[in-house]
C-alpha cells in the first residue's frame, strides 16, 4: 500500500514550521499512544506512522530531501534507506520522546511507567552525523556510480567491543536507579499521588556504572578511526543534492545508535559538455563555408561520438536536438536530450587568392542578407524547439 504524504499524517501544511511539526506530533502521540489504546492495532500503526512522519520531517537533511524527492528518495538513498524511518520499531519511536516531551513518554506519570524502552527504560545513545561531499564527473552522474571513500570518524572500540569496560566484570548494576536507567519520584497533590521519571543521575540512564574502564577508549566505547565505505550513487543527481546512509556516521558511546553519514553531491565541469537540467549543451562552430555548403561533423556526447548532419543554409543560432542524449531523472526512466547550438565561425585572416574569391562572391545576390524574410530569432527558435 502507497506511503500517505508525511505532511498528511501530521496534520501540517507543506511550509509548516520545526514547532508546528513538533506540536503536531506531541499531539498524535498522545492520542494514538499504545498505552492509551491497548490492544487497538490501527491506533498503534497510526502511532508508528506519526513517528515515521515526525523522524524525516523534524530532520532538515531528510526533510529537504523529502520535499524534493517525496518517498521515493528511499529507494534512491545511498543504501538503499533513504530516509531511515521507514524501519522503525518502538524502541526507536520511544527515544523520540526525551525531544518531544523533555524526558521520557509523557504516559509514564498517568499509565503507572508506560512503556519502556530497550532494557527496561536506559537511555540509549546516539552517534553524531557525518557530513562528506563527493564529486562527480558528467559521465558518473549519466551512468550511477560506485565510491569507496576512507572517512575518518569515531568507530567502535576493538578492544572493549563497544562497552567501555576493562572486561565484563567492570560492570555494576547502578545503586541508583536499580538498573532502570530511571529514578521515580511519587508526590502526593490534592488529585492523589502523581509520578514523574527522570534520568538517572548516577548511571545517565545506561542502567550501570563501570568500575573498571577499557585503557584503550577509557570508558567511551569508541575511538577515532577509519572506515573504509562503500556509496552507491544513482544516475541523475545533481550539485547540491544530499544522499543519506542510515548508520554510516559516528559510533555511539557504550553500544548506541550509530549517527548517519550525509553525502552532499558536488558536480565536476565538464570540458566542453554544459548541463541545463537534465539537458546537455554543446555548443559547435563550423565555418561558413560548411554551413553553406552543408556537412557532416561528429560532436561529443556523455556516452561518446556522435555524428550530425549540417544541411545547407544552415543559420548561426540554430538548435539541434540528440534526443536522449541527456541526462536520467533520478528513479525514472526519463532521459533529457542533447542541445547542439550552430555557431558560425568566420576567418580572421585570410590569404590573397581567399580574399580575391570572397570578393567576387560578396556582389553576388545569395550573399546579401535578408533578415526577417526566411530567418527566426533565437527566441523564436528555442519557443518553437520547446512548444
Amino acid at each position: 500500500m502507497a506511503k500517505r504524504d508525511y505532511y498528511d499524517v501530521l496534520g501540517v501544511a507543506k511550509g509548516a514550521s520545526a514547532d508546528d511539526i513538533k506540536k503536531a506530533y506531541r499531539k498524535m502521540a498522545i492520542k494514538y499512544h499504545p498505552d492509551k489504546n491497548q490492544g487497538d492495532k490501527e491506533a498503534e500503526e497510526k502511532f508508528k506512522e506519526a513517528a515515521e512522519a515526525y523522524e524525516v520531517l523534524s530532520t532538515p537533511e531528510k526533510r529537504q530531501r523529502y520535499d524534493q524527492f517525496g518517498h521515493a528518495a528511499n529507494a534512491s538513498s545511498a543504501n538503499g534507506g533513504g530516509y531511515g524511518g521507514g524501519g522503525m520499531n518502538m524502541d526507536d519511536i520511544f527515544s523520540q520522546f526525551g525531544d518531544i516531551f523533555g524526558g521520557g513518554s509523557p504516559f509514564e506519570g498517568f499509565f503507572g511507567g508506560g512503556r519502556q524502552s530497550g532494557g527496561g527504560g536506559r537511555r540509549v545513545a546516539r552517534g553524531s552525523n557525518l557530513r562528506i561531499k563527493v564529486r562527480l564527473t558528467l559521465e558518473e552522474i549519466a551512468n550511477g556510480a560506485e565510491k569507496k571513500i576512507k572517512v575518518n570518524k569515531q568507530i567502535i572500540c576493538k578492544t572493549c567491543d563497544g562497552s567501555g569496560a576493562k572486561d565484563k566484570s567492570s560492570f555494576q548494576t547502578c545503586k541508583t536507579c536499580g538498573g532502570s536507567g530511571a529514578v521515580r519520584r511519587v508526590t502526593n497533590t490534592i488529585l492523589g499521588q502523581m509520578q514523574t521519571t527522570s534520568t538517572c543521575p548516577t548511571c545517565n540512564g545506561e542502567g550501570s556504572t563501570i568500575l573498571s574502564k577499557c585503557n584503550v577508549c577509557h570508558g567511551d566505547g569508541v575511538v577515532r578511526g577509519e572506515e573504509l565505505i562503500t556509496i552507491q550513487v544513482p544516475a541523475g543527481v545533481s550539485e547540491g543534492m544530499q544522499l543519506s546512509m542510515s548508520g554510516k556516521g559516528n559510533a555511539a558511546p557504550r553500544g548506541g545508535v550509530p549517527g548517519d553519514l550525509i553525502i552532499l553531491i558536488e558536480e565536476v565541469p565538464h570540458e566542453t559538455l554544459k548541463r541545463d537540467g537534465n539537458n546537455v549543451i554543446y555548443d559547435l562552430h563550423v565555418n561558413f563555408v560548411d554551413a553553406t555548403l552543408g556537412t557532416s561533423v561528429e560532436v561529443p556526447t556523455i556516452d561518446g561520438k556522435a555524428k550530425i548532419k549540417i544541411d545547407p543554409g544552415t543559420q548561426g543560432g540554430k538548435i539541434l536536438r540528440l534526443k536522449g542524449k541527456g541526462l536520467p531523472e533520478v528513479n525514472s526512466y526519463h532521459r533529457g536530450d542533447q542541445l547542439v547550438h550552430i555557431n558560425i565561425w568566420t576567418p580572421k585572416a585570410l590569404s590573397r587568392e581567399e580574399r580575391e574569391i570572397l570578393e567576387k562572391l560578396q556582389s553576388s545576390p545569395n550573399f546579401k542578407p535578408n533578415p526577417g524574410k526566411n530567418e527566426k530569432s533565437f527566441f523564436e527558435r528555442m519557443k518553437e524547439y520547446f512548444e
